[in-house]
């Protein structure tokens, strides 16, 4: 597959939507994070759609709500704003309870079409082995950069872990499930 101009113009309009945006707790530039989910998609299979969904995976949710998704739009098209609706948990501000959001977007996720669950697994991938990595380096003290804490956050990659375990038994999903249990074995978590 050869990507077209459209991926050029989503990579610089998610670099410019995110452009003063840095990873939770630390400098690294947000980008870096659309730039991983995009890859893994490409190497998974995705199409150029579901890599320009991955690009702007955060965009509506991060930088603008609806008046974003509107954007998106207009820009890309409906597929992949579906797809980057898929993956948003909110998209106003404030947004609403943690726990609520993350309950919501597990739910939608079981019934996902699969283009949406290549982007969000891409994404909780990436997520995972941050946390994972940053445990390593800073044990508990990482957990103060999430609002779910660390029961709230280990018990949603749990979930996410069992979603996708049932959901999809590529490769991905395989290594999602291998790094969320090796989280869990690192922290002590109770699974289950």
């Amino acid at each position: 597959m050869v990507l077209t101009s459209r991926f050029r113009d989503a990579l610089m309009f998610a670099a410019q939507l995110h452009a003063n945006q840095v990873r939770k707790g630390g400098s690294v530039p947000y980008v870096s994070h659309l730039l991983a989910v995009t890859s893994t998609v490409l190497d998974n299979g995705g199409d150029e759609e579901e890599a320009i969904a991955a690009l702007l995976h955060d965009a509506i949710e991060d930088q603008g709500g609806k008046e974003t998704r509107e954007k998106i739009r207009q820009l890309f098209g409906d597929r992949v704003v579906d797809i980057v609706d898929g993956c948003t948990d909110a998209d106003t501000l404030p947004k609403p309870p943690w726990r609520w959001r993350k309950e919501k977007y597990l739910a939608h996720l079981r019934n996902a079409p699969p283009s949406v669950r290549l982007v969000s697994l891409a994404d909780k991938l990436h997520n995972a082995r941050s946390v994972l990595a940053d445990y390593r380096e800073m044990g508990d003290q990482v957990w103060e950069r999430f609002k779910g804490g660390r029961e709230g956050t280990l018990w949603y990659y749990h979930e996410l872990k069992d979603i996708f375990e049932a959901l999809d038994s590529s490769a991905l999903s395989r290594e999602f499930v291998s790094v969320v249990s090796e989280l869990e074995r690192l922290t002590g978590a109770r699974t289950g």
